[in-house]
């Protein structure tokens, strides 16, 4: 097993270890020691990062179950805006006393770390495609600027190049008299 190193979010637990039935909640509270998050939005480095903690000991190891709240930073996918966003996530992992293929995590040293099972959790709850809001406009494609800032915008309407060809044939036709006889409008008269 490799050396366990101590992090921000490694919690003892020699109290709990082997004691199936006692159970420990506390509050942790740790500066994001790095960043969480690769896309629009992330909870940066620094950042606060409060866990709810609830640890249940059990014959084979410790059920850990939290509440993580943080705050993500970042910008609107839309209107390239700054936002932050609120994070709020549970979880609820099993440290295996013993180093078994069937759990994803082990107690170590009489430590858990739970900083995989955090980021984890707060990455996959960011959003791939944040908006500043719900009904966000974006930018305008012709000039880039953000269309909320634009007084009386108005959509220009672009022709798909592709009916170009009917435009004109539309455009070209002129009803004839024969035309106008075979709808059963009246001969125009001169």
């Amino acid at each position: 097993m490799p050396h366990f190193e101590k992090t921000p979010y490694t919690v003892p637990v020699y109290d709990l270890m082997h004691r199936p039935g006692e159970m420990r909640e506390s509050d942790l509270d740790v500066a994001a020691p790095t960043k969480m998050g690769e896309g629009l939005t992330a909870v940066r480095v620094g950042s606060p990062v409060d866990i709810d903690l609830k640890i249940e000991s059990l014959h084979d190891g410790l059920l850990v179950s939290a509440h993580v709240s943080a705050t993500a930073e970042g910008e609107c996918s839309r209107c390239l805006k700054p936002i932050a966003q609120s994070v709020e996530v549970d979880f609820a992992e099993l440290f295996a006393y013993s180093e078994d293929e069937a759990f994803d995590y082990q107690v170590q040293d009489d430590h858990v770390d739970l900083e995989p099972v955090v980021r984890d959790a707060v990455v996959l709850s960011l959003p791939f495609q944040p908006v500043c809001r719900p009904d966000c406009p974006g930018l305008d494609p012709e000039t880039g600027e953000r269309v909320e800032d634009l007084v009386d915008y108005h959509p220009r309407e672009v022709l798909d190049p592709r009916w170009s060809a009917l435009s004109q044939l539309v455009s070209d036709t002129v009803p004839t008299d024969a035309d106008a006889e075979a709808h059963g409008d009246p001969k125009p008269t001169d």
